[in-house]
């Protein structure tokens, strides 16, 4: 349908209806290992299994969340996913799949097809926030996220693991693994110093691993006012200079959110 703008432009919007998927179903998978169940993700986007969601949590979230909301997961690194399209092919990409994470000694897929069991399912990603922080009374948690290729995935994460567990800091790991996003939150004592600089310096370590991994310094939190001096290791001097050239021109006053992403 066309419209006529202020200018007397008239422009085309054109509306599109895409219908619900036909068969919806989720499923969860543990493994004993981080490394086997981001290898399965790797492998099933690289074969091109069009699979709609595909979330990481590691055995700490999973434990906090038995703990907050009363379940009773297996308390070891879990995929949640979900598969749409035809009842055919929502089978197929699920075959494909749990061969895949047997392959890398997964566990039986535990499965979901009703609303509500997709939602008893996807209880633990949602609540893993939540349970992390309660699991440590009087703690602040201190997150960060990046993105990588999917690749890259594997090595990202496994050394950002292995830096959480020899500091002796309380943490979680709750990953959008399918696009090589992940977030990690580190519980710290809010009165301990050290503790509080320790986890400032996991945190800056992951976002410089990320960017030599060809990745980007965040991948859904923002740059906002910590990451300034990332956005420059990432994109350039050159590259910072023309956002804010661009900011200017749009924002002579600096009113939208000011102070933000680089300084003026």
């Amino acid at each position: 349908m066309g419209s006529e703008g202020t200018l007397g432009v008239i422009t085309e919007v054109t509306l599109r209806i895409y219908p619900l998927p036909e068969a919806v179903s989720a499923a969860i998978c543990s493994f004993p290992t981080i490394a086997d169940a981001v290898t399965t993700v790797i492998q099933t986007i690289q074969i091109g299994v069009p699979i709609a969601r595909v979330e990481l949590i590691d055995g700490n979230s999973v434990r906090a969340v038995n703990q907050y909301a009363k379940l009773s997961l297996r308390e070891e690194p879990m995929l949640l996913m979900e598969f749409h399209g035809s009842p055919a092919g929502v089978k197929e990409q699920a075959e494909v799949v749990q061969e895949i994470a047997r392959e890398h000694s997964g566990a039986d897929f535990e499965w979901a097809d009703t609303p509500e069991e997709r939602t008893r399912l996807w209880t633990a990603r949602h609540n893993a926030y939540f349970a992390a922080v309660q699991s440590r009374p009087g703690c602040r948690c201190i997150t960060t996220d990046t993105c990588v290729p999917i690749s890259r995935l594997a090595d990202a994460l496994l050394d950002t693991v292995a830096e959480a567990d020899e500091s002796g800091i309380p943490y979680f790991l709750v990953g959008h693994v399918g696009d090589g996003n992940f977030h990690v939150g580190y519980l710290i004592d809010p009165d301990d110093d050290d503790e509080r600089a320790r986890a400032e310096a996991l945190n800056h370590r992951v976002v410089q691993r990320a960017i030599a991994l060809q990745g980007t310094c965040t991948g859904e939190h923002g740059v906002g006012l910590h990451k300034m001096g990332f956005l420059i290791d990432e994109a350039g001097a050159g590259a910072v200079a023309m956002m804010r050239t661009i900011k200017q021109a749009l924002d002579p006053d600096n009113i939208m959110n000011p102070g933000k992403v680089f300084a003026l």
